[in-house]
């Protein structure tokens, strides 16, 4: 067998396709993973409808994906030194080619910055290979990062996937302190595991907005102390019931998980002076939007903060933390939906409109 099939997207508004591809020619240190299942998330709906620069059409989407490794070249260790054989259940890194010498990397101490790094199954096209998760294999490049499930189940890690380490993150730098107020504003996988994460920093309290009400409803399965459905509920409605819920302070702190330009601007709004605000949702363009700055920002003397992507570090600790049992109870809420290879174009479909609220693709065994 010297090919595989993978699902590519040729463009922007362009469907899906299923495509034959060739197997690659091993490198040193590179391996060929063997794909159980990859995850469909936001970001491969801005890909669809071309809201990400710099994006190296036709590609094989999928960054975050977990397989069995069949082909190793080399050597192929973990981050404590320990090699990895064939037959591993192992997810990897999909962030590669960070390259710790640059000054994001060694003086600002931001390596998602990194001019450098490059991204499976988004900054990677069809051109270097297979380097996406729609796909019956994956290549994985020499320094391809990668960390075995051991008792973590495929779909259990896929649950949070890459939210995980975006929230994690997202929580860190929000610096969640026990008995806080949490506000998350959004309801996908990113704001689901805000939920579980604040909770996890010890937030006496978390309320969650978002739609539609299916998504609410695992938020509250989590453990989130109450859940607005914003279906039909104005802004100031919104306010209110935010308000309401806390003492008509505001939230400790609010994270922004909805990629929606305006809901930055509540984000400060519905926080208390002197509080923490962190946006996580904004990983594309959505659009600018105006703000007072002196009554939103200055005069409540606000911590407001960005959050692009993660790290090793956030990638290797959300794994890990699904060793336990109270995070294994609270992202075994996440519900999932199943689709094959050939159905690429339905999974995304569910995804931009909430039908879901994590899809898998799991593509057909080889051969």
């Amino acid at each position: 067998m010297n090919t595989c099939f993978a699902a590519v997207m040729p463009g922007p508004h362009r469907p899906v396709e299923l495509r034959e591809l060739p197997l690659p020619e091993l490198e040193q240190e590179s391996a060929l993973l063997r794909v159980i299942c990859s995850e469909v998330c936001g970001t491969d709906v801005h890909l669809r409808e071309g809201q990400l620069a710099g994006v190296p059409y036709p590609i094989i989407p999928g960054h975050v994906t977990v397989g069995v490794l069949e082909r190793i070249r080399g050597r192929l260790v973990d981050v404590d030194g320990e090699a990895f054989h064939e037959g591993d259940v192992v997810t990897f890194l999909d962030v590669h080619g960070t390259c710790h010498q640059c000054r994001a990397c060694l003086i600002d101490k931001a390596s998602t910055r990194c001019p450098n790094r490059k991204v499976y199954g988004i900054t990677y096209g069809v051109e270097d290979g297979l380097t996406g998760g729609w796909s019956q294999y994956v290549y994985l490049k020499p320094g391809t990062r990668c960390i075995a499930l051991g008792d973590v189940t495929p779909e259990l890690f896929l649950a949070g996937g890459c939210s995980m380490p975006t929230t994690l993150h997202a929580v860190e730098r929000a610096d969640v302190s026990i008995g806080d107020t949490v506000l998350v504003l959004g309801a996908g996988p990113v704001g689901l595991s805000c939920v579980a994460f604040s909770l996890l920093r010890g937030a006496g309290a978390v309320l969650c907005t978002g739609a539609p009400r299916h998504r609410l409803d695992v938020a509250r399965a989590i453990g989130a102390a109450d859940c607005l459905d914003i279906t039909g509920v104005t802004e100031i409605e919104r306010r209110a019931w935010v308000m309401d819920r806390t003492r008509g302070r505001g939230a400790d702190v609010t994270i922004e998980a909805t990629g929606v330009a305006a809901a930055v601007v509540q984000a400060m709004r519905w926080t208390r002076d002197a509080g923490r605000v962190v946006v996580v949702g904004q990983y594309t363009d959505a659009g600018e939007v105006p703000f007072n700055p002196h009554t939103d920002l200055n005069r409540k003397h606000l911590d407001v903060r960005g959050c692009w992507g993660s790290d090793y570090s956030h990638f290797h600790r959300s794994v890990r933390l699904l060793d336990s049992r109270i995070a294994r109870a609270m992202w075994s809420q996440f519900t999932l939906s199943r689709y094959e290879l050939k159905d690429a174009n339905q999974a995304l479909g569910d995804v931009a409109t909430g039908k879901t609220v994590k899809a898998l693709i799991l593509p057909p065994p080889a051969g």
